[in-house]
């Protein structure tokens, strides 16, 4: 296994790297830290975004930079203040033991004269976005000719930002004989270009396929009538309870207004574009980054350089109008070998584009239905349930006790466990109890799939976030327990506390049986034929048809929210199995 401590750094910064945690490198690390370690020569590295792109051009540049020289050796250019300040922080900590390094952040939005202050005190090291330190080139404010080193990172962002002709005029005030390190998660004709212009011979290094997708991400997509948008991008949220996701629109206007009209609907959600200020920017992302707000509507543009821990999915309110974009908001999920899901919100128009991005990220999209209004409130209700039973009791309560023993007298056990759940759920009933059924566009004939024969059947099960596992662990177990090939499990859904799995209708009885007394790490686990959302795939194979499994619980047509009647197995075949994962 390859190590840090193989990796050729020098002393102070490998004891740097062991103190930060860092052990086993990341196949970008791996490859680019000996290669720019051994060499002066330029570089062109094409990595996805949260591959550890900062440490693998950081250490390298911060041991080839000499702290006892009081001039500017080294210049990295970043698409946004954020990724600016962050990759700032992050070379700090890696030369932490390196004495008389300076390190200095440039980027709009803050003073220019407190910048213009630190600059002359002569960084070795200095991190900035585009805009700025063109601006403050033009001043005379800062002087690159003594530049050993450039790293371009996230060029293509920059790029797509616009930054074409501000990079061209920055590196053209630098030396002819500088090293020019390019980092970027997919390979456009601009970063070609800046590449054929600006570098000598440069080596390359690919970790995975030019533009692809990282394959911890699942790609769905659901096709709507274009003025169903909305209610169908209020469905996919409610069906996912505790999701922390952004939400991509193409123009500024339509990022406010369906922040606005998320706002107005009770969800925590806010708005990130370009006619912002800096201050609300940095509010806006503030509350994000601590999870104040669930779920951040941005454009493309406003959202460059993001880098924000445990982003559970990406919605696509609308496709991107450069195809190579999705890859960037795809990205901002499954971040750091974690899972993600990346969903599209798709006309009958846009299908056909959908063969392209499979093309694009290598990697096959699945059709789903949008789940009905039902099975969202069995999912919210399960939700519910999940969050009263983990609830921490509050030791203050106990002397209202005795009142609320007697406010409550003569409610059996069921009655008050109805009423306590239909307190907070009935917003989620009485809404689609009533919503407007909105008709699904169907798809073009080629994406019809043959008949699978049997149909399938989606299961409840007891395990979810807080047990561990993610949709690529959970279907693992799964697979594994019951003996199982690749493609028998399917549309693995993982909420907080409990999951939703499908498989072909055939296979029910098995999977009951093998989890018939199952326990996991000693704790019973429960499988159930359930009624949720089977988001069933109109193409490839099996994951082609809604699920037809027995309904066995849930609302009554009434218009109460009655609980959930536990549901029959299948027949069983053979002895009952117990075992434990």
């Amino acid at each position: 296994m390859t190590t840090f401590e193989s990796l050729g750094l020098s002393a102070p910064l490998w004891e740097a790297a062991r103190s930060l945690g860092y052990v086993e490198p990341t196949s970008i690390q791996a490859e680019v830290i000996p290669l720019l370690l051994e060499t002066d020569t330029d570089l062109v590295a094409l990595a996805q975004t949260g591959t550890g792109k900062t440490a693998a051009f950081g250490f390298p540049l911060l041991q080839k930079t000499d702290p006892e020289r009081r001039v500017t050796q080294a210049l990295i250019l970043s698409p946004t203040r954020e990724l600016c300040m962050q990759i700032t922080q992050e070379l700090k900590n890696y030369s932490k033991n390196l004495k008389g390094l300076g390190i200095t952040a440039v980027y709009g939005g803050a003073s220019i004269r407190y910048q213009a202050d630190q600059i002359r005190r002569n960084p070795q090291v200095i991190v900035a976005t585009p805009g700025r330190i063109k601006d403050m080139i033009g001043r005379g404010m800062i002087d690159l000719s003594n530049l050993s080193y450039c790293v371009l990172d996230e060029a293509d962002e920059m790029l797509n930002m616009g930054f074409y002709d501000d990079i061209k005029d920055i590196l053209s005030h630098s030396p002819g004989d500088k090293s020019t390190w390019l980092f970027s998660a997919t390979m456009p004709r601009e970063v070609a270009r800046i590449s054929s212009e600006f570098m000598h011979h440069p080596k390359e290094v690919t970790v995975g396929t030019k533009n692809k997708a990282v394959d911890t991400v699942r790609h769905e997509y659901f096709t709507v009538s274009g003025r169903d948008r909305y209610p169908a991008l209020r469905r996919l949220v409610d069906a996912h309870p505790g999701l922390f996701c952004v939400i991509f629109c193409r123009t500024k206007r339509d990022t406010q207004k369906v922040a606005e009209k998320l706002i107005e609907d009770g969800y925590s959600a806010g708005a990130l574009h370009g006619d912002l200020s800096q201050n609300q920017r940095d509010l806006v992302m503030g509350a994000f980054r601590k999870k104040q707000t669930q779920l951040l509507v941005a454009t493309d543009v406003a959202a460059r350089g993001i880098d924000v821990e445990d982003i559970t999915h990406v919605i696509h309110y609308q496709l991107p109008d450069e195809i190579e974009t999705y890859t960037h908001r795809s990205g901002r999920t499954g971040r750091a070998g974690k899972s993600g899901v990346s969903m599209a919100i798709l006309t009958r128009s846009e299908l056909r584009r959908v063969r392209q991005l499979e093309k694009m990220i290598g990697q096959p999209f699945q059709q789903k239905q949008l789940p009905d209004g039902m099975d969202i409130c069995e999912i919210q209700l399960y939700h519910l349930a999940s969050k009263i039973r983990d609830t921490d009791i509050n030791p203050d309560v106990e002397g209202f006790l005795p009142a609320i023993r007697d406010v409550l007298e003569g409610l059996s056990r069921d009655e008050l466990i109805q009423k306590i759940v239909s307190v907070e759920f009935s917003r989620f009933y009485d809404f689609y109890n009533k919503a407007q059924k909105f008709g699904q566009e169907p798809s073009a004939a080629p994406m019809d799939l043959p008949e699978s024969g049997g149909g399938t059947t989606r299961y409840f099960i007891n395990l979810g976030e807080k047990d561990g596992f993610d949709w690529m662990s959970l279907k693992d177990m799964l697979r594994s327990s019951i003996g199982l090939g690749k493609e028998d499990i399917f549309h693995v859904d993982v909420m907080d506390t409990f999951s939703f799995f499908t498989t072909d209708a055939v296979m029910a009885p098995l999977v009951l049986e093998t989890f018939e007394g199952f326990k996991l790490s000693g704790r019973p686990v429960h499988i159930e034929i359930s009624s949720a959302p089977s988001g069933a795939s109109k193409r490839g194979g099996k994951k082609g048809r809604k699920g037809t499994g027995p309904y066995t619980g849930g609302f009554r047509k009434s218009g109460k929210a009655t609980g959930f009647k536990k549901g029959k197995k299948t027949k069983k075949t053979g002895k009952a199995r117990k075992g434990s994962y």
